[in-house]
């Protein structure tokens, strides 16, 4: 179950921008990184302009105030399904909310079952509840 936090500039979409964007986030990670259904997890955050401070890292990307930042915390996926989660977000976001492609940054970060709790203090994936 990927956590996915967004990260973009206050101001620059409206909040049905905002749903929109987090729901094409989440249909790509139920197609591409096998999230099970209701297994949605998303942190949106709002940043001022001069809070996000990203370059190019000499790529010739030229970013705009649509600029969103994907965090992706997840475990067990490897490198295939990740290049192709990449490349769909791309496309999908692109296509369904006007995103382009040099205003989209994407990390992914691996965590493990014992690093997750549902709530109730529990590590649901240890106890075998999950």
């Amino acid at each position: 179950m990927p956590l996915v936090k967004i990260d973009l500039i206050k101001g620059a979409r409206f909040s049905k921008e905002l749903k929109q964007l987090a729901d094409v986030v989440q249909e790509v990670m139920l197609k591409h990184f096998n999230a099970p259904e209701r297994d949605r997890y998303q942190i949106i955050t709002q940043h001022e302009p001069y809070e996000l401070i990203c370059e190019d890292t000499n790529l010739g990307l030229n970013r705009s105030n649509k600029l969103v930042i994907l965090q992706i915390f997840q475990q067990g996926r490897n490198s295939e399904q990740k290049k192709a989660t990449y490349k769909a977000l791309h496309a999908r976001l692109s296509e369904v909310c006007g995103l382009r492609g040099e205003d989209l940054i994407i990390s992914c970060a691996e965590n493990t079952k014992a690093d997750w709790s549902f709530g109730m203090g529990e590590a649901q994936f240890l106890t075998g509840k999950l």
